[in-house]
Formats: C-alpha cells, structure tokens, sequence
C-alpha cells in the first residue's frame, strides 16, 4: 500500500481534531499547544478515546481538548517522578557493581572473560564500553590517557561511570552466578541475583522511555520485571498483575528506593499525582484495586 498523506498545518490539524469529534473550545489555545507538542505526540493520548479500526478515527468518548491535554501533562509529571527515581537507583546499581567486583577481582574486572558466562555476550559488552569510552569527554577518562599507557582502558572505577544503564545491566546480567554477584543483589535485598538482573532490564528500558519523552500511561511495556516470591522487605501480596504494564514496575522500584533510602518520597509523590489528576484509570496502568492497602505502598 502506497503511503500518501500530506501534511498539515496547525490550523488543519484543529479542524482534524474537531472533525473527528474532539471538543474544542478554545481553537486558538489549541492551536498554540499544537505548535509546541506535535499532533502525533498527542496523538498517544487521544487514542484510547478513538475508534482506530475506522479509518477516520472518531471519538468515540465525548472528550475535550484540554481533557487530553491534562492526560499529557500527567504523564509529563509521572516520567518526571520516576526518572528521578530511576537515577537513584541507576547510581546505587552502579556503585555497588564497581566496589564488589573490584574488590573481589581487581581494577580492570571487566575485560575478565573467565568471569562472565557468554563470551559472545561478553566481547559484546567490551566493544559497546569502548565506543562509550571514545564518546566520553569527562576529564577524569581524558586524565586516564593522557597519564598512563597500560593497561589500555580505564579501571572499572573510572570506566563503568560513564557507560549507559543498559550496558551496565547487560554486564552484571553476563557476570557468572557466584559470591561477588550474589552479594551484589543482597545489598539489595533480593535474594536470587536473577530478580535484580530482571528489574534493573526493565528499568533500563523505562529510563530509555522517559530519557526520550515518551509515553508511561496506558503503554504496555517491553521489557517485564519478574516478580519475586519471597523478600526480606515488605513488596506485594497480590502478583496477578499484568508484568508488562507500569505498576509492576513501580513496585520494584519503590522495593529498591526502601532499600536506598528509607526516607524517600518517590512513593508519596506517585500518591499526590494521582490524587491531583482523578481523571486517571490507573488500571490502565495495571494498578489492581486496593494497591494502597499492599504493605509496600504502606510504609
């Protein structure tokens, strides 16, 4: 089939919108959102109000514009909750990698084959750490050449900060099943260092989402946490959720986040933003009912 639709200006997206049933009150309001947040970026959030099995995709729902526009800045406003939490947890992941494996097995562990076990996966990871470390331009990498020759890359102190959570995921996921691994996940909390291997997956996943804008509300996720039978802290009594929806990993995160810091707020501030948007399904997020009343969400 042979794309060709045209495109269209500001004003014609307006009259688009209103042609398939949108409420609009005020064209010259939206007319200005529109030319700030792009018609398909929003578009995410007019779809689960639309029949998009009729080729002109009419609203099904009487909605208005700035209806779907207080769903976008909802999700603008969850992203932000949980990217913050994320880069909390993104640098406890990482300071824990570095001490325990560097103090098992020395500065350069992670050019060690004999201690991961795919070597395919493992020549993998080293290629994607030295293209990380040739884009790198912090001064302590620059300090690193600059001063010493040998061995060739920078210890893992030095190496392992300045490359991506999805590399760094992918290198403890490789790393062989044995004490540094285990002890690693234990500061964690988990038990089976194949939980934090999950969690940490999806995570990287939902950082990338966020690091790029996109939509948390109503999206079926990827990449799905695996949810632990047992913990030592307090997680979920109720596991029949849906695993590739948000509030599945939510919850790992918030697990992580009592471990990092007791005292956080991630958990209250998910409840104030839910509180200020009523509007919200959050099953369309997977949230079962009663979720307030699971201990985690408790503490």
């Amino acid at each position: 089939m042979q794309f060709d639709k045209s495109p269209l200006s500001i004003t014609q997206q307006v009259e688009l919108l209103k042609d398939r049933g949108l409420t609009i009150k005020d064209e010259e309001r939206a007319e200005h959102y529109l030319s700030y947040i792009s018609f398909y970026r929003l578009r995410a959030y007019t779809y689960p109000f639309q029949d998009n099995e009729d080729s002109d995709h009419p609203f099904i729902k009487d909605i208005t514009f700035d209806e779907v526009l207080d769903y976008y800045i909802f999700d603008r406003e969850l992203r932000l909750i949980v990217f913050d939490a994320i880069e909390r947890i993104e640098i406890a992941f990482r300071t824990q990698i570095i001490y325990q494996c560097c103090m098992a097995h020395q500065s350069h562990w992670y050019e060690d084959e004999s201690l991961f076990r795919n070597l395919r996966h493992f020549e993998s990871d080293l290629k994607a750490i030295d293209d990380e470390l040739r884009r790198s331009a912090e001064v302590f990498i620059e300090h690193y050449y600059n001063k010493y020759s040998n061995p060739e890359r920078p210890p893992a102190w030095m190496t392992l900060e300045v490359i991506s959570l999805g590399t760094l995921s992918k290198l403890y996921h490789n790393l062989e099943l044995g004490k540094t691994k285990k002890t690693i996940s234990g500061k964690f909390n988990l038990g089976h260092p194949f939980i934090l291997e999950s969690w940490m997956h999806a995570i990287s996943n939902v950082r990338n989402i966020c690091a790029h804008h996109g939509r948390l509300w109503n999206r079926k996720l990827a990449v799905a946490p695996k949810l632990p039978k047992l913990t030592s802290l307090p997680f979920i009594r109720n596991k029949d959720i849906d695993e590739h929806k948000l509030y599945a990993l939510l919850c790992c995160m918030a697990y992580l986040m009592d471990v990092i810091n007791p005292d956080h707020h991630f958990k209250q501030r998910l409840k104030d933003l839910f509180n200020r948007y009523e509007m919200i399904d959050l099953k369309k997020m997977g949230f079962p009912e009663y979720w307030e009343q699971e201990a985690l969400w408790n503490g």
